[in-house]
């Protein structure tokens, strides 16, 4: 047990969650960002503004035409499985041959293929490491081994997890139309703290597949998450804190959350009233990506996504038009509310002495 024990540290191979919960997932919305979301930038940015060589199919692969944002989008897998590759800091060859796992596993899991390109490729990865550098003919042995094994666990396990992670997705949509008061409020306080904590919301959204109405209610936990610690820690981060929270990370905030939970207080309260009326009033839906749900306002994705949506709803006659109701529901949901609502709460939280001044600052 000893010398295997050794062998793993050898190989750098550390079996916690936080590298295959925290590092590995987390590399994995990076991966998707670089891939499946941009993809979908570019082609929504073509079609909103009509530049044809964004929206024109720039190859022809197997029958299947691809424009430039398709062919991003069509490497998610191998993105996904390189960036996890990444982040358990496989060696190069390794990492090279997960590329083709990623493809395997994203193809062979269908809609629910994040989840399985997860699981897939840390497995393969371990393994992979294993092999690395034990032979004397490396370049052979690794490849051969980390896609061997790749494809495999591919095979036995991308399909059930994938329509696991379809079934899991679908009924919390479904639960959420059923009732989306309730609902609403439970998808935006979990994903929202999901996303300022050290995980990604943005994978776990990817990963179920979480669109529609509850796709909705995610983007306003995140954005209440995000805008709410943006604006109620001004005083103290001013212009920089705004933009590196408000259209960065709400994730800068956890040392201070660990310090003083207390200061999360604010955003997520907000995130429970804002949630279902997204929900309720406004029927704010994510028909983009389902990793959009998860991004907030990073980027400004999760608007992007929703709007992206309201276009592919007009190219399918689901549709009318974009009406004022929608654009008030998507600007008071992302960055109104929570900038009202965040403040206050926290300034009742201050009255209270459970937060104090220097609480929020950034390090």
């Amino acid at each position: 047990m000893d010398k295997f024990k050794a062998f793993l540290k050898r190989k750098d191979i550390e079996i916690s969650l936080k590298r295959y919960g925290i590092d590995a997932l987390g590399a994995m919305a990076q991966g998707l960002f670089c891939s499946l979301l941009i993809g979908t930038i570019i082609n929504t940015i073509g079609t909103i503004f009509h530049i044809s060589f964004l929206i024109t199919p720039v190859a022809t692969i197997a029958g299947t035409d691809y424009t430039v944002g398709g062919l991003a989008m069509a490497m998610s897998g191998p993105a996904m499985a390189a960036a996890i590759g990444r982040a358990l800091k496989c060696p190069p060859l390794v990492l090279f041959s997960l590329i083709t796992v990623g493809f395997a596993s994203n193809a062979l899991g269908g809609a629910g293929g994040p989840l399985a390109v997860l699981f897939v490729a840390i497995i393969t990865a371990e393994i992979g490491k294993m092999a690395a550098g034990e032979t004397k003919v490396d370049i052979l042995v690794t490849p051969l081994v980390t896609i061997g094994v790749g494809v495999f666990f591919s095979w036995l396990l991308a399909p059930p997890l994938g329509s696991l992670a379809m079934m899991v997705g679908d009924f919390i949509m479904w639960a959420t139309d059923l009732q989306p008061f309730l609902m609403g409020i439970l998808v935006s306080v979990v994903m929202g703290i999901a996303l300022t904590l050290p995980i990604s919301s943005a994978a776990i959204c990817a990963a179920f597949g979480l669109t529609g109405l509850a796709g909705g209610a995610a983007v306003a936990g995140c954005c209440a998450q995000m805008v709410g610690f943006a604006v109620m820690s001004f005083p103290e981060n001013r212009w920089g804190g705004l933009i590196s929270q408000g259209i960065g990370t709400s994730m800068l905030q956890m040392p201070n959350i660990v310090k003083n939970p207390r200061v999360w207080i604010g955003p997520t309260v907000a995130s429970a009233i804002t949630g279902p009326i997204a929900t309720c009033l406004f029927h704010l839906r994510m028909d983009g990506p389902a990793i959009d749900s998860g991004m907030g306002t990073c980027g400004l994705v999760g608007q992007i996504g929703v709007f992206q949506g309201w276009i592919s709803g007009i190219e399918a006659g689901t549709r009318a038009s974009i009406t004022g109701m929608d654009w008030l529901g998507l600007i008071l949901i992302s960055f109104v509310l929570p900038a009202i609502l965040a403040p206050l709460i926290n300034a009742f939280c201050r009255k209270k002495g459970w937060v104090k001044d220097g609480d929020l600052t950034l390090m």
